[in-house]
């Protein structure tokens, strides 16, 4: 894909649309991170932890886009890495509180992990179809779509894992869907470094449709 591919089709970065979508976002995710940390606490759930730290982890993302949606791309490939390098960051870090679970044990509870599972399915769905008209564009439009697709993958995952624990009365499905967590925020957190890198080379993009 070349450069100019992700460029924005319809409108400036700064067009009222996109503003007000992202400050939505910015929103929900705060309150999402809010719930969601507290419910992982209360229910001992790890898949429920990693998820709020991604809320909190997008709420920044999106307070880092208002602040540079009306600036040159260049300065907006920079927020996107930056967005990037915190997203596969988060990921070894997620992955690292997954293992370490698997060693010290924990219990979580599968109705807690479940019932915010699918409120924050519901925050997450809401939030990428709010954003799915973004997808084409730069470098940092296209992270905020990357970073809302996966939480939505996520929180199926979670509530996949609510079942898991119920069925099997074990921290197993926990863990796994953490560590399934991890390797989105690694994988999308990658491919964003790489898209924002070669639009601040100015040379076509290495990097596959997302």
């Amino acid at each position: 894909m070349s450069a100019s591919c992700c460029a924005p089709k319809t409108a400036p970065h700064n067009q009222p649309q996109w503003r007000r979508a992202l400050w939505i976002a910015l929103i929900v995710n705060a309150a999402m991170f809010a719930v969601e940390f507290a419910a992982g606490e209360l229910g001992d759930s790890r898949a429920l932890q990693a998820d709020a730290l991604d809320f909190f982890g997008d709420s920044a993302n999106y307070a880092i886009s208002l602040g540079v949606a009306g600036l040159a791309l260049a300065w907006r490939a920079r927020a996107a890495f930056v967005k990037g390098v915190t997203l596969a960051a988060l990921g070894g870090y997620v992955m690292i509180g997954a293992i370490l679970a698997a060693f010290h044990g924990s219990s979580p509870a599968p109705a807690i992990m479940g019932g915010i599972g699918l409120a924050a399915l519901a925050a997450n769905v809401g939030v990428a179809l709010l954003l799915y008209r973004f997808r084409d564009g730069d470098a940092n439009m296209r992270s905020v779509w990357i970073c809302s697709r996966n939480d939505a993958i996520a929180n199926i995952a979670v509530v996949a894992a609510a079942l898991g624990v119920f069925g099997t009365g074990t921290a197993w499905p926990d863990l796994t869907v953490a560590a399934i967590m991890a390797a989105l925020g690694i994988s999308g957190g990658i491919k964003i470094i790489r898209l924002a890198l070669a639009e601040l080379a100015d040379k076509p993009a290495l990097v596959e449709s997302v």
